[in-house]
């Protein structure tokens, strides 16, 4: 008998659907909290879609304060200066308002404002002693699963690397995807977003701490994926696509957040650390490959991902459908126009890869990779993509 328990994580509460941030009123009043410091970015400030946020923190008469410096790679400042706000101005909550990067920063804000230290201190799995500080995070990309995981990623710019944590006490209390927010997302950031959505499910259904209860929720995630990022990429105002792919996403992330990842994510987590790069684009460029050498370990699974993204049928041949999923994922990748080699990506240099691919095998997301790689086989990953 296999004695080995699975654990499954998720937020309390999930609120997915059109115009459903206004909904989070309900669930906030009764947390009885007074101020909430609000990590968002730039971007979304000055383009005023944070006020829809603002507006109904004013509605429950609860004072709030802006942080919009984050990063697309959050760092270790951005947590720092995070932080110092949330002491000194007494939050005694956090609201985190965009996609991954905003999650990820109030995350480790939220956990070093209850535990203390440094945010190095927590790198790994499971270190906190105490449960974060309350978080809800609001969605308004379909892409990174942050605001419904125990996951969040954080880069030290000294040392060139994205810190991963893993610990269940920084899963957000309420996670809102509203597909109303997601309108006005650029085609490049829609696909790379999605190819993101596309990632996690995919590692996740092939990965060796994969169930029957996250295999479910990936390969819904892959269909729903396949059958609605392009006309998301090609048409943002199409509301049906927008919110298919919320539920792509939030199913993504529920799959990834028990499951966990694979080389993907664990090679993607360097380029970003290293270079700066988008970390959707990372994945998107990366997946294919790493589909091809995890294929011996995992041929069934990838057939049946073939089938969810309408590439092959029950009855094809396993090795058949297998080659036919890395076919599609390929076929997806140049219908959104994502580069497909690293020398498409401003400031790469071949010189780096033997550190990336000794970073990557340190990376958590690695351990639960179908096939187990040397570092030299890593590295011959990044040399057939140059």
């Amino acid at each position: 008998m296999n004695k080995q328990v699975y654990r499954y994580f998720m937020p309390p509460v999930s609120i997915v659907g059109v115009n459903c941030l206004d909904e989070i009123a309900e669930y906030i009043r009764p947390m009885r909290v007074r101020k909430a410091l609000v990590i968002s970015d730039r971007v979304l400030a000055d383009t005023g879609l944070v006020n829809k946020l603002t507006n109904v923190l004013d509605n429950l008469n609860i004072a709030y304060l802006l942080y919009t410096e984050v990063k697309p790679n959050p760092t270790v400042e951005n947590v720092e200066q995070g932080l110092k706000l949330y002491r000194d101005h007494l939050c005694d909550f956090l609201v985190s308002f965009g996609g991954g990067s905003p999650h990820d920063c109030a995350k480790a804000i939220a956990l070093l404002a209850t535990n203390g230290g440094q945010i190095t201190d927590y790198v790994g799995s499971n270190r906190s002693k105490q449960p974060a500080a309350p978080l809800v995070a609001i969605n308004t990309t379909a892409g990174t699963g942050s605001e419904v995981t125990r996951f969040c990623v954080i880069t030290d710019e000294k040392r060139h690397v994205k810190m991963a944590i893993d610990d269940w006490h920084v899963t957000p209390l309420i996670a809102v995807n509203d597909a109303a927010l997601m309108t006005g997302m650029p085609p490049g950031l829609t696909a790379a977003t999605g190819m993101d959505a596309l990632t996690h499910a995919i590692e996740a259904f092939v990965s060796t701490q994969s169930t029957p209860v996250t295999d479910c929720k990936a390969l819904k995630a892959i269909e729903l994926i396949a059958g609605n990022l392009p006309q998301a990429f090609y048409n943002g105002n199409d509301m049906q696509a927008r919110v298919m792919m919320t539920y792509a996403e939030y199913l993504a992330g529920i799959a990834f957040n028990s499951a966990s990842l694979g080389y993907v994510h664990a090679l993607a987590h360097q380029l970003g650390g290293f270079y700066n790069f988008p970390h959707g684009l990372c994945n998107a460029l990366l997946l294919p490959a790493v589909c091809a050498y995890n294929l011996p370990a995992a041929t069934a699974k990838y057939g049946r991902i073939a089938e969810a993204m309408g590439a092959a049928t029950s009855v094809s041949p396993p090795q058949e459908a297998a080659l036919a999923a890395i076919g599609a994922i390929r076929r997806l990748q140049q219908e959104l126009k994502l580069p497909t080699r690293l020398c498409e990506l401003k400031g790469f240099e071949e010189r780096h890869i033997p550190t990336l691919a000794a970073n990557a095998l340190q990376d958590v997301c690695g351990l639960t990779n179908p096939r187990r790689a040397s570092q030299a086989e890593l590295e011959a990953i990044l040399r057939a993509l140059l």
